[in-house]
Protein backbone atom coordinates (compact mmCIF):
# COMPACT_ATOMS: atom_id res chain seq x y z
CA UNK A 1 0.00 0.00 0.00
CA UNK A 2 1.07 3.70 -0.69
CA UNK A 3 2.48 5.75 2.31
CA UNK A 4 0.69 8.34 1.18
CA UNK A 5 -2.86 6.16 1.28
CA UNK A 6 -1.77 4.80 4.99
CA UNK A 7 -0.89 8.73 5.80
CA UNK A 8 -4.49 10.16 4.55
CA UNK A 9 -6.25 6.95 5.81
CA UNK A 10 -5.00 7.24 9.10
CA UNK A 11 -5.73 11.03 8.93
CA UNK A 12 -9.09 10.59 8.50
CA UNK A 13 -9.99 8.22 11.03
CA UNK A 14 -8.08 9.91 13.86
CA UNK A 15 -9.76 13.56 12.77
CA UNK A 16 -13.10 11.28 12.69
CA UNK A 17 -12.88 9.68 15.91
CA UNK A 18 -12.02 13.05 17.42
CA UNK A 19 -15.67 14.35 15.51
CA UNK A 20 -13.58 16.91 13.56
CA UNK A 21 -14.65 18.40 10.10
CA UNK A 22 -11.99 18.63 7.42
CA UNK A 23 -12.73 22.53 7.90
CA UNK A 24 -11.77 22.35 12.30
CA UNK A 25 -8.25 20.18 11.21
CA UNK A 26 -7.79 22.66 9.12
CA UNK A 27 -8.28 25.73 11.59
CA UNK A 28 -6.28 23.76 14.39
CA UNK A 29 -3.02 23.61 11.97
CA UNK A 30 -3.06 26.64 9.62
CA UNK A 31 -3.90 24.24 6.38
CA UNK A 32 -6.11 24.55 4.20
CA UNK A 33 -9.07 22.19 4.34
CA UNK A 34 -9.27 21.35 1.05
CA UNK A 35 -5.31 20.25 1.19
CA UNK A 36 -6.65 18.34 4.31
CA UNK A 37 -9.11 16.92 1.76
CA UNK A 38 -6.43 16.10 -0.85
CA UNK A 39 -4.23 14.42 1.59
CA UNK A 40 -6.85 12.08 2.96
CA UNK A 41 -7.53 10.64 -0.60
CA UNK A 42 -3.62 10.41 -0.89
CA UNK A 43 -3.72 13.07 -4.03
CA UNK A 44 -1.42 15.35 -2.64
CA UNK A 45 1.93 14.86 -1.25
CA UNK A 46 2.22 16.20 2.67
CA UNK A 47 5.98 17.25 3.97
CA UNK A 48 6.82 15.89 6.83
CA UNK A 49 6.32 19.65 8.71
CA UNK A 50 2.69 19.42 7.86
CA UNK A 51 2.45 15.78 8.78
CA UNK A 52 3.87 16.34 12.03
CA UNK A 53 1.27 19.83 12.62
CA UNK A 54 -1.46 17.46 11.57
CA UNK A 55 -0.10 14.44 14.38
CA UNK A 56 -0.02 17.44 17.00
CA UNK A 57 -3.33 18.51 16.45
CA UNK A 58 -4.83 14.92 16.87
CA UNK A 59 -2.69 14.38 19.50
CA UNK A 60 -0.69 11.60 18.41
CA UNK A 61 2.98 11.15 17.73
CA UNK A 62 4.02 11.65 13.72
CA UNK A 63 4.93 8.35 13.10
CA UNK A 64 1.56 6.76 14.26
CA UNK A 65 0.35 7.98 11.25
CA UNK A 66 2.76 6.27 8.99
CA UNK A 67 1.51 3.29 10.32
CA UNK A 68 -0.96 0.86 8.64
CA UNK A 69 -4.49 1.12 9.91
CA UNK A 70 -2.98 2.77 13.30
CA UNK A 71 -6.32 4.82 13.49
CA UNK A 72 -8.24 1.47 14.42
CA UNK A 73 -6.07 1.41 17.48
CA UNK A 74 -8.11 4.15 18.92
Amino acid sequence: MDIKRIAGDNIRGFRSHLGWSQEKLAGKTDLFYTYIGKVERAEATISISNLAKIAKALKVETHVLLIKDSYKEI
